[in-house]
């Protein structure tokens, strides 16, 4: 199989969809590798160490699509890419299409096939794929939270961890999955006052068993939630329902009884967000304001670190990125459903059911497909 990369043209995008390794491994079991060129400068990866890894550097990102059995990617295609995928094209990346029916019919419209990195699955239930950018992501929100508290970013002039003497900052973290879990280690390492939001009694019972007192936790309830905003100077959204849209848990209402410059980082934002008020924002311009409170969105938060994200997404990609490959999709997902979750899109029609609920849109179930395929 011929694979593809190509540079990321989203705003402010810096990761890469293949390491020199992972394009190493490929080679090594009998697979062509293509890669746009400069691809990977904005992680740190020249062509010379994709070369040497024994990669084929092409001039555009035309030819990569034009030529690639599979496009290995980190976010979802643009509207220009999407135009240059075609029928029985593998894309295997970050889709995020509850959020994005554009998207979701462009990809249609190609009628290749779709593998979103966000709904694969692990035996524990748990997202393999999604967890590296989560963690990354959760460990840059109490970070993004601080700058955005500056003064100078229209915060209120409050520093995290406080000083001797200066109580420390509020920060409220909706969610205690994987997001939400990094966020509170960080904000609490920082020295905040930091209190854990989530509706599942076991989560909480693991987290306080694990994290007691590093911070406190709470339960997801409308009166709870509305009493820790209203008290917050940060809030971190970090709500996730696997492929499908984040619920709106604070409300334009809650903005109302918070403090004036009080900041909140939205990272549920690539699955529409978990704030009313929250809308994608990029790195260039990350900052807006609604009823006094700064809203930090950034859609792809783990860019800001290019390194760092690549390198421990294509850990996680690896395995299933050769799988698809040494197998083609259908025998890939047959053999492994928790793969198989990840299907999306396939020959114009949607296969993810939280995704064809979100767009209200017919669903085919991946079940059938792989059973036409044998």
């Amino acid at each position: 199989m011929k694979i593809g990369t190509v540079r990321e043209i989203k705003a402010q995008e810096f990761r890469v969809g293949l390491t020199p390794g992972a394009a190493q491994e490929a080679v090594a079991h009998g697979h062509e590798v293509v890669v746009e060129t400069g691809a990977g400068l904005g992680a740190g990866f020249a062509d010379s160490d994709y070369t040497a890894a024994g990669a084929a550097i092409v001039a555009d990102a035309k030819t990569v699509f034009e030529t690639a059995d599979m496009i290995v990617k980190v976010k979802e295609p643009q509207a220009s890419e999407r135009k240059m995928l075609r029928e029985e094209q593998i894309l295997f990346t970050y889709l995020h299409l509850a959020a994005d029916e554009a998207q979701a019919r462009d990809l249609m419209d190609s009628r290749a096939t779709c593998i979103a990195y966000e709904t694969v699955t692990a035996r524990d239930g748990t997202l393999p794929l999604l967890a590296p950018m989560s963690e990354v992501a959760g460990r840059l929100a109490p970070q993004m939270g601080a700058w955005t508290l500056q003064k100078a970013n229209g915060g209120r002039g409050v520093l995290l961890g406080g000083v001797p003497g200066v109580a420390p900052a509020k920060v409220v973290v909706i969610g205690g999955g994987v997001v939400g879990t990094n966020a509170a280690r960080v904000a609490a390492g920082m020295g905040a006052d930091v209190t854990v939001l989530d509706r599942s009694l076991p989560r909480l019972r693991y987290l306080d068993d694990v994290f007691g007192g590093t911070f406190r936790t709470a339960y997801s309830s409308k009166a709870e939630t509305e009493a820790l905003v209203a008290q917050a100077d940060l809030v971190i959204g970090a709500v996730l329902i696997p492929g499908a849209a984040a619920p709106k848990l604070v409300t334009r209402e809650m903005l109302k009884t918070m403090k004036p410059g009080a900041a909140i980082v939205d990272v549920a934002i690539d699955q529409g967000g978990c704030v009313e008020t929250s809308c994608p924002t990029t790195h260039d311009n990350p900052i807006f304001e609604v009823e006094g409170v700064m809203h930090y969105c950034v859609a792809n938060m783990p860019g800001a670190v290019a390194r760092t994200a690549t390198l421990a997404l294509s850990n996680a990609t690896q395995p299933f990125m050769l799988a698809l490959a040494d197998k083609g999709w259908e025998r890939a997902c047959a053999e492994d459903p928790h793969l198989a979750a990840g299907l999306n899109v396939h020959a114009g029609e949607i296969t993810h059911a939280a995704v064809a609920e979100a767009l209200d849109l017919p669903l085919h179930e991946t079940a059938s497909l792989l059973h036409a395929a044998e």
